[in-house]
This record gives C-alpha cells, structure tokens and sequence, in this order.
C-alpha cells in the first residue's frame, strides 16, 4: 500500500500491456496487489470511484494479459471500474491527475488513449458499442477481439438487454464479461438479481437465460482467481461467436473498510491509506446538500399526503430518496438501471391518483426523454421530476454535467420546468407540486451544498410561473435561474444592478418581464446550464416576440463540453463563478 515500495517491485516496469504480458502467470497475483495498493494510495487523497476498480483488478490484469490490446477492444461498461486498466495502459505516470482539472479522466475516453476505444460514463452501454466494434471487423475481414465487461447493476438495464438481444442472432467475434458483486452504487434490485444469485449458489434449474440468448456461457468463476481467469479466457479466444462469462468479484476486494461498507467506499471521499478509515469531517455547521433537503422534505409531505410515491433509477443513497425508503418502504421504489422505466412508471402511477415524486439526475434524464414527452408530457399527467446534479457538478466531467435539462425540456408542451435558488424555494415548490398541479412539472437543483443552515420553515405555495425581484438598481437587471442567483448575489452586492430569481423557466413570467424591460435597457442572464436553448434563450425569444430592442447579455455554460474539475473550477473556466462575474458586472 505504499507508493515508493510499489514502484520498486512490479509494478514500477510496467507502462503498457505488451510489458504485462512478459511476466509469468505466477507474477500476477504479486502484481495484483502491488496495483490494488496503488489505486488506494492516489485515491486516498485525491479522491476517485474506489470500490469498483479495486474489485476488477486481477479481472484487468488477466484481459490485458490475454488478449492483444489494444487490437483487441476492450469495453468498460459505466468505466467507474477502470482505474486499473488506465495505470496498466501507459498513464501511471499521471494517474494523480485522476478526475482533476487539466488531469486524466475519470472514465474511459477516446481521445485519452488508444487503450479506451469507446467513451463510457452513463450505464448498459458497453456491449451494443463492442457489438458495433464485432460487426466492423466481420464486415471489414478483420480477426480480432471484443469484449465488453458489464456489472451485474448495468446488465438489468433494457439497454443492456438490446444489445444482448441482437448479439444472440450474428456470429459476431463478440465476448460479454459479466463482472457480478451484486452492487451498483447500492445493492442491486429486481429479479434478474434473483435470478444471478440463484446461479451464483447453484439453485437455478431452469436453462440458462444467457444460453437462450445464443451466447456461449461459462461460469460462474472466481474473479480474483488469476489462474482460473486466464485459463478461461484464453479457453475463451478459441470460440467463435458471442460468448458470456460470468465472473463474480467482491467490490471494495483487498480494503476492509471497502468491503465491509459498499455504498460508503464507492466514492469514499479522502481517507487514509494506511488504515482505510475516512479521514474526519470538519466539524464546523455547514448547510446540508440539496439531495438531502429533498429526502427529507418528501418525507415530511408523505407523512401528510398518502398518495405521495418516490421512484429511483438505482439512485437512494444519490438522490436521499432513501429517506423514504426507511421511513415508508411500501412507497419507494428503486427500479435498478431503467430510466425509461421509472418516468413511464411514475406516469401510470399518475393515472392512478398517486403523486410521484421521480428522483433522477439531471445527466440519467436524458436516457428517458421520449418518456418525458410521451408518456407524461403529452398525456399532461402530473409526475414531478426532481433533477439532482442539474448545472456542472465538477470532477465526473462531460458525462455527468447536468447542463442541458433546460434547453431539451423548455421545448415539451405541458411540462413546467423550476429551478429554486436555495433550499426553502426547493421545499416550497415540492410542496406547491404536490397540492393537485394539473402539468407534469421538473423541478432542477444542483449537486452540493446549500446556503442555509436554518431551512425547516414553515410550507408556503409558491405561485407558479412567477418570479421575483431580490435587489432593486439603474441600468442593469440581471435575470438568474437556480442556484447561481447566489453567486450573482455576491458578484453585484456593491453595485448598483438590480437583481430578479425568474424561478421558472417555463412558463415564463412574462408580466415581471414586461416590466423589467420597460425599465431597464440592459439585460444580463446567467444560468448553470447550457446557454444554446437556455434559459437565456427563452428570454431572447421573449424580447423578440414583444419587440424589446434592449441589449442582452446571456452568461452561462458554452457551446462545449465542459471537462472535469472542481464545481468551482470549472464556473470559473466560463465566467460564472463571483471572480468572473463582478468584473463583468463592473464594466457594465
């Protein structure tokens, strides 16, 4: 577990794969552990997705040992678990760059390294891109190998069973690897769980669901067994068309703390590496996260409101829905991996007279947006979506910045779309939502802290579609939507600007824009999402269907993906954190 003696060993003369495959079979498992110490070590103060990728490391070592990467295309599903595979594919060297800004990824990207073929980040993906990849090479003559290596969470996805589907009918050179340790970011659900621990203790009798899907099955085996992997996937090489193993690892595998404590050590924050215990906390009063002032909120309505549900997709402990869970197990439900399933869900349920509350991350709605238009919006039923992470969210970079829910949901008749600037605005509209809306409503809300330590206030309604003013001025108003008014707040607090929280960007309150363009000839919008189709947009709409002819300034996320960093980093990196705006407001 210790950095200097790693590079000594090992190790230390490993920089790519071709260098792996030149030691003896007996050499991995002292290999293994020097690369489990390694990843605990970096990650320990700096950060990362720990528990995954300590699971698949002698599963790591064995694929590249095997099979000629990178030729041989390898898939990692979600990439949460490729830790392992970065620091053996020749960026060990800048592994402590890792999820930092200007750094390494924190997930497999294409234009990182030859080693990553396929960019990753959202879940189920991995075995359609190798089937794509196994496809080319048939067309093409070329022999060579593909292999997507899924876990047991990813697989329950419908995706995940598309590609599954379509693989079983082609006689492409295609190998799924099923890395199962029966835990997502939480413990896995659903039947096909039933079904995988069924198999895993030898009771299934039924045939094998993998089989009837055409696809050469093998295990289950060992996944921290080198021996047996390499025998089996080398066995593996030889069989021509889809095949399946299934592997079973332990997540967390080689970290007590790790094992013991799955959900904590996913993403365990900084902790110390020698023990593995977390390091402490401050123990100044800070504000709780918006995640948890939404769990405990839609607890407090469901206490007073039986028709109150919650639906996640494989989210409680992200989203605090687990609130509910505990406290009204009956009416919480984690659907596993399934946007698609939870929206359309939650719409019959609306059908019913149940009010569902839909907890998902801003980033995992966009796998569900046909649901939102046709199963909610244009039946007009009343499912309130609850975005978490909505805005950048800093180190999981381009795949999880929830920056584009404005733009794509401002555009879908019936569909109301609210952002709260603090957390008393996000329980207030909770409760708005839930007293009889006739529309489906979105409610968005960043990943985070918030501002107030004083937060259980007394429930008021919140009118819909109006916003209001926070600080009067000259000249200048500045339009904000969301969480961001805080850090216009602090940018203008000396200037004299004045300052409204719209509150919803659909609809619009078009009154309290009349007025404000009347008065003021320039205008500034800022928003923690993408300016093409933002916020800012629907006020340039706005202007130019009334004829305002005022000077309008939008601020916001750019026509770009935005890389990985701190939350604050990267609002600077575009000029909307309070640094970059004051200026800007300044020489107004």
């Amino acid at each position: 577990m210790y950095f200097c003696t790693v590079q000594k060993k090992l190790l230390g003369h490993i920089n790519h794969p071709q260098d792996l495959r030149l030691l003896q079979i007996e050499d991995l498992p002292i290999l293994a552990q020097e690369l489990r110490d390694f990843i605990i070590e970096i990650v320990a103060s700096k950060e990362g997705h720990l528990g995954a990728s300590l699971g698949v490391v002698e599963l790591t070592i064995a694929l590249h040992y095997v099979f000629d990467t990178p030729k041989d295309l390898l898939i990692w599903d979600v990439g949460h678990q490729a830790y392992g595979h970065k620091i053996l594919t020749g960026r060990k060297a800048k592994f402590d760059t890792n999820r930092q800004l200007g750094g390494i990824s924190g997930f497999p990207k294409r234009d990182e390294s030859l080693y990553d073929p396929f960019g990753t980040g959202h879940a189920s993906t991995s075995i359609s891109a190798a089937l794509g990849m196994a496809i080319a090479s048939q067309l093409k003559g070329l022999k060579k190998h593909h292999i997507a290596v899924i876990g047991d969470a990813s697989i329950a996805s419908g995706m995940a069973f598309e590609g599954l589907n379509h693989a079983g009918v082609t006689h492409a050179n295609l190998l799924v690897i099923l890395n199962d340790n029966a835990i997502g970011i939480d413990p896995s659900v659903g039947a096909l769980k039933q079904y995988l621990t069924n198999v895993k203790k030898g009771k299934q009798k039924e045939d094998n669901i993998f089989e009837a899907l055409n696809f050469e099955y093998s295990g289950p085996i060992d996944g921290h067994n080198l021996d047996a992997l390499v025998l089996e996937l080398e066995r593996l090489k030889t069989i021509e068309g889809p095949k399946f193993l299934h592997v079973i690892t332990t997540k967390g595998k080689g970290l007590k703390q790790a094992e013991e404590h799955q959900v904590t050590y996913h993403a365990p924050g900084k902790f110390n590496a020698e023990t593995g215990d977390l390091l402490p906390s401050n123990n100044t009063k800070r504000p709780d996260k918006f995640q948890d002032i939404f769990g405990k909120t839609l607890v407090a309505l469901a206490e007073k409101n039986e028709n109150i549900v919650g639906i996640t997709p494989a989210m409680p402990t992200g989203s605090s829905l687990k609130f509910l869970m505990e406290t009204f197990p009956n009416r919480a439900f984690d659907v596993g991996i399934a946007e698609q399933h939870a929206v359309t869900l939650a719409a019959g349920m609306a059908t019913q007279g149940l009010i569902p509350f839909c907890a998902i991350y801003s980033t995992f709605l966009q796998r569900a947006y046909d649901q939102v238009i046709h199963d909610v919006a244009l039946q007009n039923l009343p499912v309130i979506f609850c975005l978490d992470r909505a805005g950048l969210v800093g180190q999981d970079g381009a795949t999880h910045h929830g920056v584009f829910d404005i733009a794509y949901l401002r555009c879908v008749p019936n569909l109301i779309v609210a952002a709260p600037r603090n957390e008393i605005e996000l329980r207030n509209i909770m409760y708005t939502a839930q007293m009889g809306l006739k529309h489906p409503i979105a409610i968005r809300y960043p990943r985070g802290r918030g501002t107030l330590l004083d937060w259980k206030k007394d429930f008021k309604p919140i009118p819909i579609g109006k916003g209001v003013q926070l600080k009067a001025g000259e000249n200048t108003a500045v339009l904000s939507i969301g969480a961001i008014a805080n850090n216009v707040q602090e940018a203008i607090k000396d200037l004299s600007i004045a300052h409204y929280d719209m509150r919803f960007v659909k609809p619009l309150d078009e009154v309290l824009l009349k007025q404000i363009f009347e008065r003021y000839p320039n205008i500034v919008t800022v928003e923690n999402g993408t300016i093409v189709g933002g916020f800012g947009s629907a006020v340039l709409e706005f202007a130019a269907n009334n004829g305002f002819k005022n000077k309008i300034t939008l601020k916001g996320v750019p026509d770009t993906f935005i890389e990985h960093g701190t939350t604050e980093e990267l609002q600077k990196q575009i000029g909307i954190d309070v640094d970059g705006l004051r200026p800007f407001f300044e020489g107004l």
